[in-house]
This record gives C-alpha cells, structure tokens and sequence, in this order.
C-alpha cells in the first residue's frame, strides 16, 4: 500500500515537478495542500505537527523544536538570499553604520522572521552591533505564540509602515519583513549601499549561504518509515535538476530565476541540498537563534537536521 502524505510546500520553481507528478517520491504519494499565505502553514505545523511534510520557515522550525514539537528538518532548503541588504532607512537619516541602530527602534514583522535573524547575525558577528540594545518593534504574534523573546522586543497594535511614516521607526526591514514598500515617490535607503560585494566577501570567508525554507517531517512518519527520508531526498533533487536546467537554458527567466543564475557565478550549485554542502549555513543559523536569545540548549546538528545527502553526486552537478 502506498503512503499518502499531506504536504505542503510554497510555490518554488525547484518544486514544480513534484507538484506536477513528473517527479515522484518512491514508496510514497504527496497530496499537496495550497496555501495562499504560507505563514498560515508554517504556524500550522509549527503549533500543531499537522501535515505529514511541510515547508517551514529555519527559525520556526527552531522553536518548535525547542518547545517540544515532534518533527525534525531534512537539509533540503527551499530559497536562499543573502541577507546583507533589506534593513532599511529614510532618506535623510543620520544612521550611517549598523552601530548606530543601538538604541534606536527598528521595525520587524515578528522578532523571530528567519530574514530578521540572518541579518542580525551578520550585523553582530561582522559589524559589531550589539543587538540588545536595539529596540525591536514588531507589529504580528510570532509563528509560536509562546516563543522565548528578548526585554528588547515590543509588539505594536498599528502597521509598522504607518509607524515608519510617521518617523517613529528609525529603521525596518523593507517588503513582506517588516515595513512594506515605499510609498509612490519616496524611497527607502539600504543600510549598506552596495550589498553584493559585501555579501560576496562573507560568502567566500565564511561559506555560510542563508536559508529560508526547510523540510519538516513529523517525527511518527519518519520512524515508521526509515527509508522515507532518502526518498524525499532523491525526489526533491530530480525535480531541482529539471528547474536548474530550465533556468541555466534560460528558458525560466522570471526575476528569481534569474536571481539564481546570478548567484551561481558566486556559489556554484544555487540550491545545495545535504547535510554536508549546508552544514556551514545550518551551524550559523543556530549560532544566531541562541544568540538573539529564542532558543537554547539544543541538540546537536545532526539531531535538528537529518544527516543525509543526494543519493549521488551527479545528481547534484
């Protein structure tokens, strides 16, 4: 009898042929749930363990895993960016360096958004920000209601946007991060004015390639079938293989297809899947959740992140 599960994963081009049935899962079949707001499926799985395997957003995986919740990560990320730009201020502003934002008050959607941590962390450890002493504005409940946050952190009943306009905002994370857009004819102003040279420098000195995006498995799947975690593992780089592809051929050229081809200049493959090829990205990213002070004592790596790798190397090249 074939195992059904209920699955759940954004809209990635590297997805698409599962979602299509030209890729399968050997031994399994994904019943794919849509979601118009995969946050809504990330809090889901985060609180509840509802979905066989879903997409989960590194940090609330992190946090559910420190709250007990029964499910753990394969090394199989579903978006990487480098997290050098995005923190931004108002024309005008006197904030100059990463330094400046102590004591300052800067908007979030939610203290623990994976693109918050990333660039906290990179702030901290390469720029010497002392993260506590930013005032974190936030304006939505966290994917887990009781996560662990910091005394820095302030939750606010109004759109951080409107905040912002008003000039009670020193700072905030642009688009979907924090505060939106900017108005018709305004523009926002990047903490650092030419991001990518920066964000090649630390690639090249750290290798540690951003997350955003992992495969969760409920705990009670994986051990009644050992042998699921390898096939997911073979399935998910098939259907890479077919989009990368499509992509490096040019015959996807939508803005995050070319944003991939770009950064393969930089990092070779642009989605690495395995334990060993994200090991750097996976170590940073716990590193920084336990510095920014939402989880801690938690287990090792390989415990978080299922140790397994593409069935063969060609797959990956």
């Amino acid at each position: 009898m074939t195992l059904r599960l209920r699955t759940v994963l954004g809209p990635h081009g590297q997805t698409a042929g599962l979602k299509s049935g030209e890729i399968t899962v050997q031994g399994a079949t994904l019943d794919f749930e849509t979601f118009k707001r995969m946050p809504d499926a990330y809090r889901r799985m985060a609180r509840t363990a509802e979905f066989d395997v879903c997409e989960l957003a590194p940090t609330t995986y992190l946090i559910a895993r420190a709250k007990g919740v029964p499910i753990t990560a394969l090394p199989i990320p579903m978006t990487r960016r480098f997290r050098h730009a995005g923190l931004v201020r108002r024309e005008g502003s006197p904030i100059s360096e990463p330094k400046d934002l102590e004591g300052k008050r800067v908007g979030i959607r939610a203290y623990t958004v994976t693109a918050g941590t990333w660039t906290r962390g990179v702030l901290a450890e390469e720029y010497g920000l002392d993260t506590s002493k930013v005032h974190w504005i936030t304006e939505e409940e966290e994917n887990i209601p009781d996560a662990d946050l910091p005394p820095n952190v302030t939750r606010v009943d109004e759109k951080l946007s409107a905040l912002f306009a008003r000039g009670e905002l020193d700072a905030g994370f642009a688009g979907l991060a924090g505060i939106g857009d900017p108005p018709e004819g305004e523009s926002y102003i990047d903490m650092f004015d030419k991001p990518a040279p920066l964000e090649a420098a630390w690639f090249k000195k750290t290798g540690i390639y951003p997350i955003h995006g992992l495969i969760t498995v409920r705990n009670d799947v994986l051990a009644a079938n050992p042998e699921l975690p390898q096939a997911l593992m073979d399935a998910f780089v098939a259907a890479k293989t077919l989009y990368l592809a499509d992509v490096f051929a040019g015959v996807r050229d939508e803005a995050e297809d070319r944003r991939y081809r770009k950064l393969a200049d930089l990092v070779g493959d642009p989605l690495p899947y395995g334990f060993t090829a994200n090991k750097p990205s996976l170590e940073a990213l716990v590193r920084y959740s336990e510095d920014q002070g939402f989880i801690k004592n938690m287990p090792s790596l390989e415990a978080l992140f299922l140790p397994i790798e593409p069935a063969s190397k060609n797959q990956e090249n």
